[in-house]
């Protein structure tokens, strides 16, 4: 029996047991198969475990996803993670390459995907606040929000969590150094059934601007720490 005897039902099991690459190899094979891989039914989560993984063409964004993490573990995320008036031309150049990836992504999210229960953003340095917050008014049935070293989320996300996050019910925030103490404050007040999770996040060290020819003395703290 020829795999394209299958029906439809277990084609689309099938293909649920294979990695992305795996899935999209498989469809190069014959259009029955390319016709499964485009079911929307067959992506419902999906997962990414560098940046370089989003710009490829092995997986669909439609309204069946309900689940979608990018978690970058890489020394490249330390990189990202340095305030842009402290790096140097090599680190600038390095994080030229990808820094848009992540936002640019979220914002195809934000076009094809309104049915998105959790997200997941680990090692995103790049990511924006105003993307966030496009991500929370465009996915109105968001339910979690897990971020974690995110050096470029602020108050402003916990702010747009508040006036659009109306179905979430989980939100953490850790290790992003631009949360304060005072804007979880806010946000555990004007949302008290929101569960909220913000480790070491208001304890670290915020970005500074440079004042003077000298960095400031928080900022070369930040460094030595690193």
């Amino acid at each position: 029996m020829h795999i394209t005897q299958l029906n439809r039902e277990c084609l689309l099991h099938l293909f649920s047991f294979l990695d992305k690459d795996s899935r999209k190899n498989l469809a190069r094979t014959c259009p029955q198969l390319q016709d499964v891989f485009e079911d929307p039914a067959l992506w419902p989560l999906l997962h990414f475990r560098s940046l370089t993984e989003l710009k490829k063409d092995n997986f669909l964004l439609s309204p069946a996803l309900r689940s979608l993490s990018i978690c970058w573990h890489s020394s490249r995320v330390q990189v990202c993670s340095i305030e842009d008036w402290l790096k140097s031309a090599l680190q600038r150049n390095i994080c030229s390459r990808h820094e848009s990836l992540v936002n640019d992504f979220l914002l195809r999210v934000c076009d094809r995907c309104p049915n998105l229960a959790t997200v997941t953003l680990s090692g995103c340095g790049h990511v924006t606040d105003d993307c966030l917050a496009r991500l929370l008014v465009s996915c109105p049935r968001l339910r979690a929000l897990h971020l974690e070293n995110c050096a470029r989320v602020t108050n402003r996300t916990l702010t747009a969590v508040a006036a659009h996050g109306r179905a979430l019910q989980t939100l953490h925030v850790d290790f992003c150094r631009n949360v304060s103490a005072a804007g979880l404050r806010r946000l555990r007040a004007a949302c008290p059934r929101l569960t909220v999770r913000a480790e070491h996040s208001a304890a670290m060290i915020p970005d500074q601007l440079p004042r003077g020819p000298h960095a400031p003395g928080a900022a070369l703290r930040k460094l030595l720490l690193r």
